[in-house]
């Protein structure tokens, strides 16, 4: 079991993550800036797993800090072996209309990391991408080797961090693994962590829940022309606990590799749904009626996104194993439970 930095730990996909690692047997030290998380989701991860971690609080483009962990770490007799990197702004609209913050944030941060990895002799890195490289594709399902043509700068950030890892791993010395991610959605099945997103959602599921909490009075769906079967977007969703058990099974991966090592992984289930199937699943799961009006498309949003999840099978023997059911089941514990997300936690 190794030593691990996980950027941006106390985020969505990254608390999570953090319960399957420490259940895993795994050593953490999470660095998070907290601009769109909260400490308490790290205090619940301790309580879930009945396991302690280490938690900083700094941003990722500062190379002190950065120093000063890895130092730290290898002083105390425990160096960092390993690096999970979900630290990042993930917000495509906001992308389109403040590129540069997102250059800054998400190239300049894993820039910085990067080059504080190598002086420490830290080569291993697990990275947090997007299906959204791929575009306006045509050909479905999209596999790694379908060409990438990012559309927006959220996407166009994505794809050069991964540019940067290919380049590492060329030198000969690097064993990296870049995640494609395509919708995690759902929560931890106890319905203590969950997402909790700053403000009005950016995505399809937390608006659902929140409008079933009464925290919104409708949903509002982005379009309903697009060329699919009902006319609303296709995404391929899966639950959040599988994306996390999918990067325990890809550090595993990368900290057994004796040799250099460069991964891109599609992570999806494979099966597309529209945003109306969404709606209607949760509705099915839960009871609740969800009220929605169709308002104009958004910038950079693609009619379609579905992945083809074989390589994750074959190389990481990781698959989706949960339904659209479980995921609105654990998505609504989490959120009736915790109706105004972490700020009003006890």
């Amino acid at each position: 079991m190794a030593h691990v930095l996980i950027t941006g730990g106390a985020g969505f996909i990254g608390s999570h993550s953090c319960v399957v690692l420490l259940e895993n047997g795994h050593d953490l030290l999470v660095l998070d800036n907290f601009s769109n998380s909260s400490p308490v989701a790290l205090k619940r991860v301790q309580e879930l797993t009945g396991r302690s971690l280490e938690c900083v609080k700094g941003d990722l483009r500062d190379p002190a800090l950065l120093q000063k962990l890895f130092a730290d770490a290898k002083a105390a007799g425990a160096p960092i072996e390993a690096v999970i990197h979900f630290a990042g702004l993930k917000a495509v609209a906001e992308s389109v209309a403040d590129p540069l913050r997102y250059w800054d944030v998400n190239v300049g941060g894993s820039c910085a990391l990067l080059a504080s990895m190598d002086a420490h002799d830290c080569r291993t890195l697990v990275f947090s991408s997007t299906s959204t490289v791929y575009g306006e594709s045509e050909t479905f399902p999209l596999t790694e080797t379908t060409p990438t043509n990012p559309i927006h700068p959220y996407a166009q950030t994505k794809r050069a961090v991964e540019q940067m890892l290919t380049a590492l791993a060329q030198t000969g010395t690097w064993r990296v693994a870049s995640l494609r991610y395509f919708n995690p959605v759902g929560a931890h099945p106890s319905g203590r962590i969950g997402e909790d997103p700053l403000g009005i959602p950016n995505n399809l599921f937390p608006f659902i829940t929140q409008i079933a909490a009464g925290r919104m009075d409708k949903l509002r769906v982005f379009g309903n022309e697009y060329p699919t079967p009902d006319g609303t977007g296709i995404r391929d969703y899966l639950h959040v606990m599988d994306l996390a058990e999918a990067h325990a099974a890809a550090i595993n991966h990368l900290l057994q590799s004796d040799a250099p090592l460069s991964l891109t992984v599609n992570l999806g289930t494979g099966k597309g749904l529209s945003v109306l199937d969404v709606v209607h699943g949760f509705e099915k799961a839960t009871g609740i009626t969800i009220p929605y009006e169709v308002v104009k498309r958004r910038p950079g949003d693609v009619p379609k996104l579905e992945a083809c999840p074989k390589k994750a099978a074959n190389v990481l023997g990781w698959r989706a194993k949960r339904s659209l059911a479980d995921m609105c089941r654990d998505g609504w514990a989490w959120q009736s439970a915790n109706p105004h997300g972490y700020r009003k936690a006890s």
